[in-house]
């Protein structure tokens, strides 16, 4: 009997897959200034930091499009915190007045030209300037990824709610770690496996089992 060489499977078009891969998705991020940080109480502030400083390392490694803004800078708010910016140092701050970014046009010409509609969302605080966006992008067409463990509300119950009202009107929410493990998807992609293993497991989860 003569064997019969295996059919290889076609990839999955990384543009058009359901899931999220680094040719269908934009990082946004929104208000991680030292005010909203404060004032966050439903995680540890410095797992928070941690945890979106290593979404923003993912979004470099897989070079995703950024969407970085604040709010009130102009008018004294602080800008973006250090441990953040220095990983999104090459993206340009869009500043604004309006509490909800997505009213703001720049922010949505900068979303828009991102040319993605998977649209993995993070801000301070949940309740607010991530819901409203979010609740915005979606009637608009996007899809949208909360990460629910790299942002934070004024209270437990508040990110709580802010989360189940995105996810009732047809979010995603996902993790840090698994948005990691979506984007990397298969160890035999060489180019990003140690920056991932570092992000995930040598700086992170290793560092503090």
């Amino acid at each position: 009997m003569t064997n019969q060489p295996q059919a290889i499977e076609s990839p999955r078009n990384p543009v058009t897959d359901h899931l999220l891969t680094h040719q269908n998705a934009a990082l946004v991020v929104i208000d991680y200034q030292p005010s909203q940080l404060q004032t966050v109480a439903s995680m540890e502030r410095d797992v928070l930091v941690d945890n979106i400083v290593s979404v923003a390392r993912l979004a470099k490694t897989f070079e995703l499009p950024v969407v970085l803004s604040t709010v009130h800078v102009a008018n004294g708010q602080g800008p973006t915190i250090p441990e953040l910016k220095t990983v999104l140092s090459s993206s340009a701050e869009i500043d604004r007045s309006e509490i909800n970014s997505w009213e703001n046009a720049e922010f949505r010409r900068a979303v828009e030209g991102t040319g993605r509609k998977k649209l993995i969302m993070t801000a301070l605080w949940t309740e607010v300037c991530l819901a409203f966006p979010a609740l915005d992008a979606m009637r608009d067409g996007y899809e949208v990824y909360p990460v629910v463990d790299a942002v934070g509300g004024t209270s437990v119950e508040a990110h709580r709610a802010g989360l189940e009202r995105i996810v009732q009107a047809g979010g995603q929410p996902i993790s840090w770690v698994s948005l990691a493990c979506e984007l990397q998807r298969d160890w035999a992609r060489f180019d990003t496996v140690s920056e991932v293993v570092d992000i995930v497991l040598t700086t992170r989860l290793l560092a503090t089992a």
